[in-house]
């Protein structure tokens, strides 16, 4: 077939496609790029919404470089996500299809299936595109299937330096906010990174990109995600921290968009910056994200640069969806969308506005995690319809916050979309289990811990769990602010009333443990893993806790069933068991297989330790235990004690005593090395000394616990008139006490 005036005569769109496969498409006649075959540079803001950004009217912050691509594009004045959850949301946006249709319905148990789907990638590297990513988030990582296509995809987010950390301390010590904010960030450093740190990390790639004739490169930045810690001189200059973080970004997309005009290949590349979906930041109750489909949640920038600044400026009305951005590129390149998606090209849009668009979006978090109804929405011209148990419709025109349910008084309005939304195959595929990295890392964020898909009694609407979700909310904060008693007392009045949320029953489990109310920390946990169908996070935890209950048997049972799930934490609880059984040797064994793995794990080593000393191995149990201190972000609780006994068990008193007053110094509210210490002088012929140490140990705690201890202490010194004052004094202060009356009572006898 020739391509002359005299042979058959082609579709532009073939001809295009026809240059691809022969390798000669990039390059025009005059040796400039050819605007039909454009490199590609999708950016990703996470948890960006629009109305936050000047493009869009908001006068809270300063974007230069978003702003400098507004001039130079085409903005969408309605662009909306379909799921308020990050690896949902992008296997839409590189596919072109819904989440029913893709099938990714959350953030962990899901992988995209992007070879057997028009997946963006795979789609322009079968026409010579040189593809390449590079991403922030651990949601978005090789594994969930979004490399698929990919020539380069960077998603290496490991430990941080500490830089990010201490750039961004508290500036001011009374910030309440900004320091669990920093405490966050320091949590999570294995989840996420700095979107500046991920364009360096891509940036060699795209530079090699420069003699190539077109590219397409994916650039993911998470920086707006929670926690909101923006450093230096954001952080001061923004009041509100969410807006700090954007400005931070737009630094990012500056430098990108430099880059490009470095390279020569901005003016004629195709050039989108968007959103997977927006914050909460309190509206309608919630803060983050997941849980309902309002505005604030599903509307995100979209902005779109064409090679040669076709319609700069220009903004658009129509609404538009993120399953619109592969059909544009589609279009773009001259050939069109795959069969079954259901977008159209944002150019056709711009050249040709329909009269009116159904754009769907879906949320099963609240289902997830808190054992609420999942949430479906269907947006046409100016109507919202959210499907739950309790349906609401808004006109978001009239009403763009989203405060008067128009259900009732449009019945037909509401009726209609319920049926549109009644028609669409919205089957759910349970999420699969996955590995225990993965879920300790997405656990992080409170990305992981499903509940059952399927429970028994009616589910409620989340808008009728609105109390709930501050009560939670207080109670994640105590915990994190270290005040677990708090946290204990506001997490019981939710499950109380709510007993399927799985991730409240997980951190009541985690405060009371850290309370030492092992009892029900047990059952806490044995709750969240009733809930989750057997969670492998879970797992070890009601074996970690069978164990210190003394139930060896079932903590060695539920260890040996999470074995596959994780190798290293269940012979860590394995070792437990063998060493509270006295098995040195099959405790040794376990132990060090789990140092295997993970090499540093202060509390493997500190059992290694205990095992080293009851062999009499004093030498390597002091190694051991000098390891943990260099290891130990923080003074690891009971370190001193373990040294004391080894140090003392050499022979080396002087050092013994010291590590015991150490440990004291470090931990005041501990009551053992008091006990202990008291003891050790009192076997050196140092009674009075003893005794002032018990005397510390009750002025210090001054607590019904200290006042027990202390007892016991004088009575193991043989001093039981003085262990009986003691009680009779602690009788008179704790009336309620239990144990205080247990002991008095015992004395007595």
């Amino acid at each position: 077939m020739s391509l002359t005036a005299a042979g058959p005569t082609l579709p532009v769109g073939s001809i295009a496609l026809l240059l691809f496969s022969l390798g000669f498409a990039g390059c025009a006649a005059d040796g400039t790029e050819d605007l039909s075959t454009p490199s590609i540079i999708l950016i990703s803001i996470d948890t960006l919404r629009s109305d936050h950004l000047p493009a869009y009217g908001y006068q809270g912050v300063e974007t230069p470089g978003i702003d400098a691509l507004r001039r130079d594009g085409v903005l969408f004045e309605r662009a909306y996500s379909h799921s308020p959850t990050t690896l949902p949301s992008h296997s839409s946006m590189l596919t072109g299809l819904l989440p029913p249709e893709h099938g990714v319905r959350g953030n962990s148990g899901y992988r995209l299936d992007g070879e057997a789907m028009p997946y963006l990638p795979k789609l322009l590297a079968e026409r010579g595109y040189a593809t390449g990513a590079a991403v922030s988030s651990f949601v978005m990582r090789h594994e969930t299937g979004l490399a698929i296509g990919f020539d380069f995809y960077e998603d290496r987010i490991g430990p941080q330096t500490g830089e990010r950390l201490a750039e961004a301390a508290p500036a001011d010590p009374d910030s309440i906010e900004r320091r669990r904010a920093w405490r966050m960030a320091e949590r999570e450093r294995d989840f996420q990174r700095r979107g500046a740190d991920t364009l360096a990390a891509g940036l060699p790639w795209l530079r090699a990109q420069a003699e190539q004739p077109f590219f397409f490169f994916f650039l993911h930045l998470y920086d707006t995600h929670s926690p909101h810690l923006p450093p230096e001189p954001f952080a001061s200059r923004y009041a509100l921290a969410y807006d700090g973080e954007i400005a931070v970004v737009d630094r990012v997309v500056s430098d990108l968009i430099s880059e490009l005009k470095a390279m020569g290949r901005y003016t004629d590349a195709m050039v989108i910056l968007t959103s997977d979906h927006g914050e909460g930041l309190g509206d309608h109750g919630e803060d983050g994200h997941g849980i309902f489909l309002y505005r604030e949640s599903l509307q995100v920038p979209m902005l779109l640069k064409l090679p040669g600044n076709r319609w700069a400026g220009k903004s658009v009305a129509t609404p538009v969806q993120l399953v619109d951005l592969v059909p544009t590129v589609l279009e773009l390149l001259g050939g069109k969308k795959e069969e079954g998606q259901p977008g159209t090209s944002l150019i056709q849009l711009i050249e040709a506005p329909p009269e009116t668009r159904q754009i769907y979006s879906e949320t099963y978090f609240p289902r997830f995690f808190f054992g609420w109804s999942e949430l479906a929405s269907l947006i046409e011209g100016s109507l919202q319809y959210i499907e739950s148990p309790e349906p609401e419709l808004y006109d978001l025109e009239a009403d763009a916050a989203q405060q008067i349910n128009l259900v009732r008084e449009r019945i037909d309005a509401t009726r209609r979309l319920r049926q549109e939304l009644a028609r669409r195959d919205r089957k759910m595929v349970k999420p699969r289990d996955t590995d225990i990295e993965t879920w300790k890392k997405l656990a992080s964020l409170g990305y992981v811990g499903h509940g059952r898909l399927w429970v028994e009694e009616s589910l409620v609407a989340p808008q009728s769990q609105v109390h709930l979700l501050e009560l939670m909310g207080q109670g994640f904060r105590s915990a994190l602010d270290g005040d677990d008693l708090a946290a204990v007392e506001t997490l019981e009045r939710v499950v109380e009333e709510n007993p399927f949320a799985v991730v409240t029953w997980e951190q009541l489990g985690r405060s009371l443990l850290r309370l030492g109310r092992l009892e029900e920390s047990h059952q806490a946990y044995l709750k969240a893993l009733e809930l989750t169908d057997g969670a492998p996070h879970l797992l070890l935890a009601v074996a970690r806790s069978s164990a210190r209950l003394g139930d060896y048997d079932r903590a060695r049972t539920l260890a040996i069933e999470a074995r596959p799930w994780d190798e290293a934490g269940a012979l860590q609880i394995l070792g437990e068991v063998a060493l509270a059984g006295g098995q040195v040797d099959e405790a040794e064994q376990h132990l060090q297989g789990s140092l295997a793995t993970r090499p540093d794990n202060v509390d493997v080593l500190f059992m290694l330790a205990q095992v080293q000393l009851r062999r009499g191995s004093f030498e390597e149990a002091l190694t051991t235990t000098g390891q943990i201190g260099d290891i130990a972000e923080e003074p690891y609780p009971k370190l001193g004690l373990l040294r004391g006994n080894i140090l003392a068990s050499a022979g080396r008193m002087d050092e013994a005593e010291q590590a015991l007053k150490r440990e004291i110094e470090l931990f005041p509210q501990g009551t053992l090395a008091y006990s202990r210490l008291a003891l050790f002088l009192a076997r050196q012929g140092r009674p009075q000394e003893a005794v002032a140490v018990v005397r510390q140990l009750v002025e210090t705690r001054g607590d019904a616990k200290g006042y027990a201890v202390a007892a016991q202490t004088l009575e193991a010194l043989g001093d039981p008139h003085s262990a009986r004052a003691l009680l009779h004094e602690a009788s008179r202060l704790f009336p309620d006490n239990m144990e205080l009356a247990d002991l008095r009572q015992a004395t007595e006898n």
